[in-house]
């Protein structure tokens, strides 16, 4: 959520900068009136405050003066003031509540550093790694690869649960595996993350707190009992909260984790390609980075947050591109991104594996995570990132596509090797 009296202070430079990321001009609109009634209401109490402090003298000095009845009258005047004044102490409450709840469903406002542009078409390449694998025969998707080495069953997973859930098997499910556990490794043993095992179902107030609701309640899979649960729609929810409600020492800043987690989305809407195989399913498998920072090294730790999620491609061998989202495809939350697209042989081009974000102080200010500094500061909000490192079923796919053989079998990278118990291939059963 944004800073109120920042948005209040400096409403025309917000309404452009949201502009940018397509918010219409009117969106602070109500806002904007909310905050004038805001005002008039404000100011209403403070003269009628005024008047009766200044009543309360003069009833003083008339029953100094054996005036009773002069002084009766005006202590009923300073007791109808003493209403009014309550009712607008009320009134006050009702419009901060609902410019607190107007906020709710405005965006994060763009870093200055962050190109402009209206969407991903115009998302700006950083780098690239690695190089295009070279085949002598017509590469296959995953979903055949897959389903002809016995490793992938979506016809069975769609009997058992519906469209966009799959089925790994044998070594198929093992790859999946030693991902998560190759990507642990990695991050907490060379990158400094500390491993957690989060919940993956959650309560409103920690979807609130990184932005899933109220505004994308409809991705969300809710149960249906009374407690007003949800799945996690990914691993950042639950703990980016850790701290919620927290003062934290600025000396133990930054706090980084590395999470690996089941998410599950309804993704609502059509994907076209995208809906083939396992590239966008209801629930799938992430390992994700959230790091807890000072608002002055934030980022610095996007950056290197984006190299720890590329540290994994590198080590598969997978070529790859970073690219930098313009202002019209940020996510909600974010001030900043990254995204990591890795190459994918079948769509022949590169596919999202991973967003890095910098939130600033965006979902910590809805969370309530703050920090103080050294000697009783006043305590202030930390800034919050997220990142997978990476999507466990789009790394396996991109394995599969990258590493496939002219037989239909796939090498395994030499870095999983060890995680798979020593397996050089996955050939058909």
């Amino acid at each position: 959520m944004l800073d109120l009296n920042y948005v209040r202070e400096n409403l025309e430079n917000v309404r452009a900068a949201l502009q940018t990321r397509g918010v219409p001009a009117s969106a602070l609109d109500d806002l904007e009136r909310a905050d004038t009634e805001r005002r008039r209401v404000i100011a209403e109490s403070d003269r009628l405050n005024t008047e009766r402090n200044q009543a309360s003298r003069e009833i003083g000095d008339l029953m100094k003066q054996g005036r009773k009845d002069e002084a009766e009258v005006r202590r009923k005047q300073v007791a109808d003031s003493k209403e009014r004044i309550a009712e607008l102490d009320k009134l006050r409450e009702t419009v901060e509540s609902r410019m607190r709840e107007l906020l709710s469903s405005v965006p994060n406002v763009p870093h200055s550093s962050v190109p402009v542009g209206h969407d991903e078409s115009e998302n700006v390449e950083i780098r690239q790694w690695g190089a295009k694998p070279e085949f002598g025969f017509e590469p296959r998707d995953h979903v055949e690869l897959g389903t002809s080495l016995r490793i992938l069953d979506l016809e069975r997973a769609s009997k058992i649960s519906g469209a966009r859930f799959a089925i790994l098997n044998e070594a198929g499910a093992r790859l999946s595996r030693a991902l998560v556990n190759m990507m642990l490794e990695v991050q907490t043993r060379e990158n400094g993350y500390t491993e957690t095992l989060p919940p993956f179902i959650v309560n409103a107030n920690t979807l609130f707190g990184t932005a899933q609701l109220p505004k994308f309640e409809a991705d969300l899979f809710k149960l249906t009992d009374e407690r007003g649960l949800y799945l996690i729609p990914t691993g950042e929810v639950p703990v980016t909260n850790y701290y919620a409600d927290e003062i934290l020492e600025a000396s133990v800043l930054p706090l980084k984790f590395a999470a690996y987690s089941p998410c599950f989305r309804s993704e609502a809407g059509s994907y076209g390609r995208d809906t083939r195989g396992i590239y966008r399913q209801h629930q799938f498998e992430k390992v994700e980075l959230v790091k807890v920072t000072l608002p002055e090294a934030s980022f610095n730790e996007l950056e290197s947050m984006t190299r720890d999620a590329e540290a994994i491609l590198q080590k598969l061998g997978l070529h790859y591109r970073v690219v930098e989202h313009v202002t019209g495809d940020l996510g909600f939350s974010a001030a900043k991104s990254y995204d990591v697209e890795v190459w994918l042989p079948s769509y022949k081009e590169f596919k999202e594996i991973s967003s890095c974000s910098n939130c600033t102080d965006f979902q910590a200010r809805r969370a309530q995570i703050r920090f103080r500094r050294a000697g009783g500061a006043k305590p202030e909000f930390v800034h919050t990132l997220n990142g997978s490192g990476l999507a466990i079923g789009r790394t396996w796919i991109a394995i599969l596509e990258n590493y496939q053989q002219e037989d239909g079998s796939v090498i395994i990278p030499e870095a999983l090797r060890s995680y798979m118990g020593g397996m050089e291939r996955i050939v058909s059963q």
